[in-house]
């Protein structure tokens, strides 16, 4: 997911931004900023797996959609890597097989000689080629009450209904404008801020690589076009945290696909849309 890839890399950002200050001059910056998008990335699907296993628990038997067909897929390939590897043979792995680093390089980046990345590539495929992908995971369903909730969310927004959307969060929701802000939703003038917003703008349901998100859509002269996507946490029926990558446009030309509901009240412009190829128009 490019959201969660932004995610991960602010994160990373910000850590190593906060440990400046403990980092040796004399040391190369390369490997010390991989280790920690490393780390930031395995704590992230950690968290992930966690999630996700308890909202399989939470669907009922009868809801549960087929097992994907066998075959490379890149995520459950890499929470396999997490469940099966140690970091340094995991980090090898990663950097040869994926990233086609030479051997020195890799060497470089996880403080080791070519000879131990060797040994490392070696134990890590062993055991990756002798232990057995779990075949039976299984994506949860959409939360029908999350998808209205989406719903009224984006028809109260677009009325500028402030009021009736704070009713759908709760008082101590925070709020992430991607490269802007962090912090607690009351203190930000997040809805001011669309408020004051001159160009054209709704909010529309959208699907961005499977993911059931928002889109902010500008006006142009016959058309409406996706500028941003806005993504939020669910607790309890309420929202907890609202994510929006607004300034961080690239986040949404680097998905692969983008569906959303255009406003009817343009002349030609209802139905669905799909951008299938971002660098190459809109279908």
């Amino acid at each position: 997911s490019v959201l969660d890839g932004e995610d991960v890399v602010q994160d990373a950002l910000l850590q190593a931004y906060r440990k400046l200050n403990a980092f040796d001059d004399n040391r190369p910056l390369r490997p010390w900023l991989f280790r920690i998008a490393h780390n930031q990335c395995i704590d992230f699907l950690r968290r992930r797996r966690v999630r996700r296993a308890a909202e399989v628990d939470a669907i009922p038997l009868e809801s549960v959609p087929p097992s994907e067909p066998s075959g490379p897929r890149v995520g459950r390939a890499i929470e396999h890597l997490v469940l099966i590897l140690p970091p340094k043979e995991r980090a090898c792995v990663l950097l040869k097989d994926v990233f086609d680093y030479s051997l020195q390089e890799v060497a470089d980046l996880v403080g080791s000689t070519a000879g131990g990345v060797k040994a490392a590539l070696n134990r890590a495929r062993e055991k990756l080629s002798t232990s057995a992908v779990d075949a039976h995971r299984v994506r949860p369903l959409p939360n029908p009450d999350a998808l209205r909730l989406r719903d009224l969310y984006v028809e109260r927004f677009n009325r500028h209904d402030w009021d009736g959307v704070r009713e759908l969060i709760v008082a101590d929701a925070r709020v992430r404008v991607a490269d802007r802000f962090d912090g607690p939703l009351a203190d930000a003038p997040y809805f001011a801020r669309y408020d004051r917003v001159t160009t054209p703008w709704r909010l529309a349901p959208a699907d961005v690589d499977g993911e059931s998100v928002i889109v902010v859509l500008e006006r142009g002269a016959d058309t409406w076009t996706p500028h941003a996507i806005v993504r939020f946490d669910l607790s309890s029926g309420r929202i907890v945290r609202i994510v929006d990558y607004t300034h961080c446009p690239w986040v949404l030309s680097a998905a692969s696909s983008v569906r959303f509901e255009t406003p009817a009240r343009i002349p030609g412009s209802s139905g669905a849309v799909l951008l299938s190829e971002p660098a190459g128009g809109y279908e």
